[in-house]
């Protein structure tokens, strides 16, 4: 029997577009472009748009590397695909400043010598500035007493290293963050 008239009843599979079209808000600028499914955030904003700030470190959501701010809560950007966040405003830790004038956070980092190889430092910084918006929000963390739930969230040192425990630093910097953190609020 012939091989071609056996798959002769066969309809051929359709083709699924495995691309969509999305527009962002990056930094305060707004960006239409065509993505693949599978592209996560991070490699959105590393392939796309040259935004290197964000690092790939863990691409499992363990390290923190990959931290920007999704509509002002920190994400882990690893993990979220970039078809998820049409109409979304993504702010990385190239779009804190403004013009020449850093962030409190990115100056508080300098100033306190909070890193040293830098490269979870970008994560670290978009992490400790949506912590604190979290704080002001009054949304608890797990060394919260209870009757700091009901409003903004006092921070001392054991609840910034609580709430920034998902920002691993493998130089060891950590005191020097909880401290510049510690500067921004005072």
């Amino acid at each position: 029997m012939d091989s071609l008239a056996l798959g002769a009843d066969l309809e051929p599979e359709p083709v699924v577009d495995e691309h969509s079209t999305v527009t962002l808000f990056v930094n305060g600028e707004e960006a239409t472009l065509t993505v693949d499914h599978r592209a996560t955030v991070l490699e959105t904003l590393r392939e796309s748009f040259g935004l290197t700030g964000a690092k790939k470190g863990c691409d499992h959501g363990q390290c923190g590397a990959c931290t920007v701010l999704v509509e002002g809560r920190r994400v882990n950007s690893c993990l979220l695909l970039t078809v998820t966040q049409d109409g979304a405003t993504v702010t990385t830790v190239e779009g804190l400043a403004d013009g020449e004038s850093l962030h409190p956070v990115q100056r508080a980092f300098v100033e306190r010598d909070a890193l040293q190889c830098g490269f979870c430092t970008p994560g670290q910084i978009c992490s400790a500035v949506g912590m604190l918006r979290e704080a002001a929000d009054g949304h608890p963390s797990h060394v919260t007493e209870p009757d700091d739930a009901t409003g903004p969230v006092p921070l001392d040192a054991a609840e910034i290293r609580e709430r920034m425990s998902g920002n691993l630093c493998r130089c060891g910097a950590y005191p020097r963050i909880v401290e510049a953190i510690e500067d921004v609020i005072e």
